[in-house]
């Protein structure tokens, strides 16, 4: 099941995912509450959840979902704290556009569907912080996320009561790939403004022109010209070739260990 807020992004995780022959999406939804109704009713192997979304966002029906089946958080929301309280509410996963290929989001689900945990860079970043530090400390999350936290019930019904991961969550952790121990590539030699950056992000994420352009707001005409100075910076002449330096896995490319 993909929930979204966004219909151009479903629309192409939809199209992505149902191209693979053993992967099937059986339901969308536009946020939290009609993700509940839709994991209860078509009963799916994996969820993948949105954090950001109107009405119940992700993070509050989070807890709920678990209990149905296997969610990992595939989102633009890159603040260590909402990553970490995702993990803490029950994830068992967490992907941030732009830091994983098409073929890495499909080996992501059939991981999770398989109990083991699979994280992007930003994500294993913040889980590795929230290990050094140790748990128990409340942490704010910003612009009202999982406001519904407490047991008081919203107006739609869901609400939240405290939720501790799954067993087999903990004993994941050991499974997790050598990479997600690699630090974002150095994208600072690219010199790319705020907006080429963005759509670049997009561009790795597997988007095509009319998805970019509505997803920024702008035209495909415009999207074409950020994209013509995007490869002229990257010295790149085809969006696998750019979405391979970006992304730092291009031959050659620096990515420090840490």
């Amino acid at each position: 099941m993909v929930a979204d807020d966004n219909p151009v992004v479903r629309a192409g995780l939809t199209a992505l995912l149902s191209g693979r022959e053993d992967i099937e999406v059986v339901a969308e939804a536009a946020d939290g509450a009609e993700a509940y109704e839709a994991a209860h009713a078509h009963r799916p192997d994996v969820v993948l959840l949105d954090v950001r979304m109107p009405g119940v966002d992700g993070i509050s029906a989070l807890p709920y979902l678990v209990g149905i089946a296997p969610v990992v958080m595939l989102t633009y929301s890159r603040e260590s704290e909402i990553v970490q309280e995702a993990l803490r509410r029950g994830a068992g996963g967490y992907l941030v556009h732009g830091e994983f290929t098409a073929d890495q989001l499909v080996s992501a689900v059939r991981d999770i569907k398989e109990g083991r945990a699979h994280f992007t860079s930003t994500a294993a970043g913040a889980l590795l912080a929230q290990l050094r530090q140790g748990q128990g400390t409340e942490r704010e999350l910003p612009d009202g996320l999982g406001a519904a936290r407490t047991t008081r019930r919203p107006q739609n019904g869901i609400g939240l009561s405290h939720f501790s991961p799954p067993p087999t969550f903990v004993e994941n952790l050991s499974q997790l790939q050598p990479a997600v121990a690699q630090s974002s590539p150095d994208r600072s030699r690219f010199r790319l403004s705020a907006r080429e950056a963005e759509i670049m992000d997009l561009i790795a994420s597997g988007m095509n022109n009319q998805q970019i352009a509505a997803t920024c707001f702008i035209s495909e005409k415009t999207v074409k010209n950020h994209i013509n100075r995007i490869f002229a910076k990257l010295h790149s002449t085809s969006r696998s070739e750019a979405a391979a330096k970006w992304l730092g896995t291009a031959p050659g490319s620096s990515r420090g260990v840490g």
